[in-house]
């Protein structure tokens, strides 16, 4: 993957990373950052969580609560602090952005004590893509009264639209997912099937690239052919969409299982010398 990752670059073609919140939490970011930096990742995408964890960890350093305990009390989510990113949303709505760019830009700029580890922070700072995609009822941001449901699907669709564009440049590249299980195919193959009814009225298409799925699932050697569908492995996403169907017409599928704790960081090694992840 290290050498498809250089070769999709030297071609100037996207390599594109999407990715579930957890891989945030794992403590991977500056891997992240250094690849961003060196132009070897060239667009992000990421759920609502991953803002809400970004912002959080460049605001106090550490992101997490027990859901056991405050569930219970009916305080789960309902931080003062983190509520705050609804402002930015409607901010970022109003002025016709993407919520992506306008918490990165927020981050970079503000009074946040571990902005060096914000990678939506680095990503506004480099002027790489990264996308938010939000589900209405996903996240805690929904819980604050704050919450403008207009002006988030506004905002994520916008980052939506900025996603289809980077996808436009996927001919020869690279998209990889960590650990979204839902977000990452769907956003994708949505993406995906706009650029192709695009190309394909130019007389051109988008078929030959490369994608990676880095998960904790158990799936077969032949992972490269669909689970029947009598299996519940058929259900799980990532696998045909990223796996199979969107790399059917001439693309090349890797599946590799391990924690993100391990596995961005075994990216960031083999893209060093160009050696197989």
């Amino acid at each position: 993957m290290g050498q498809r990752i250089r070769e999709a670059r030297s071609r100037g073609a996207e390599v594109i990373l999407m990715m579930g919140a957890h891989v945030l939490r794992s403590g991977v970011q500056r891997y992240l950052i250094d690849l961003m930096e060196r132009g070897l990742i060239t667009a992000i995408a990421g759920n609502g969580a991953c803002a809400i964890h970004d912002y959080e960890l460049a605001l106090i350093g550490a992101t997490t609560e027990s859901v056991a305990r405050y569930i219970q009390e009916g305080q789960f989510g309902l931080w003062e602090e983190t509520g705050r990113l609804n402002d930015l949303i409607a901010r970022a709505a109003s002025e016709d952005l993407g919520l992506g760019e306008t918490l990165g830009q927020e981050i970079a700029e503000g009074d946040y004590p571990r902005k060096d580890i914000s990678v939506l922070a680095a990503a506004w700072r480099l002027g790489i893509p990264f996308t938010i995609h939000v589900g209405i009822g996903y996240d805690i941001l929904h819980e604050h009264p704050n919450c403008d449901g207009a002006a988030l699907g506004a905002a994520s669709y916008r980052d939506f639209l900025i996603f289809a564009k980077v996808v436009e440049r996927l001919e020869h590249g690279v998209v990889m997912n960590f650990g979204s299980a839902i977000m990452a195919p769907e956003v994708f193959l949505k993406a995906l099937a706009m650029v192709r009814n695009v190309a394909a009225q130019k007389g051109m298409k988008v078929s030959e690239f490369t994608t990676l799925v880095c998960d904790l699932h158990d799936l077969p050697h032949d992972y490269r052919h669909e689970a029947a569908k009598s299996s519940p492995s058929y259900y799980f996403r990532p696998w045909k969409t990223m796996l199979v169907r969107t790399v059917a017409d001439g693309g090349t599928s890797y599946y590799v299982k391990g924690h993100h704790a391990d596995t961005v960081a075994q990216l960031w090694t083999a893209v060093q010398d160009g050696q197989a992840c």
